[in-house]
């Protein structure tokens, strides 16, 4: 079955640091982007950072200096290096996989961030 299993989820303080990791497993080919998006209550889903598989990356000016997206293309998993944190990064944060026939996501793992 594919899916995207994502890890690395959790409570920090702010100014403090989390690594999220997203692995693609069972038959998902051909990937183009990966990438990272995120929700909070009340707000649409939006992107935080992606790479695609060339190395071209793309941040969102809110995350920008603070966080680094970094991909494994063999292993087709795909990291997110948050430092910095603040309590308005706190969100359901969604891996994502662009190929040519759909987009996958991951089931969402939780960042709350306090103050």
């Amino acid at each position: 079955q594919a899916q995207l299993v994502e890890s690395g989820g959790g409570l920090v303080q702010a100014g403090g640091s989390l690594r999220l990791s997203c692995a693609a497993s069972g038959s998902i080919f051909s990937i183009n982007a990966m990438g990272w998006f995120r929700q909070a209550p009340g707000k649409q889903r939006e992107l935080v950072a992606s790479v695609t598989t060339a190395g071209r990356v793309n941040y969102a000016d809110s995350v920008k200096g603070r966080v680094a997206i970094a991909r494994d293309n063999a292993a087709n998993t795909v990291y997110l290096q948050m430092v910095s944190l603040k309590p308005e990064d706190t969100a359901v944060y969604y891996c994502n996989a662009e190929t040519l026939e759909r987009d996958y996501w991951g089931q969402g793992t939780q960042v709350t961030v306090s103050s």
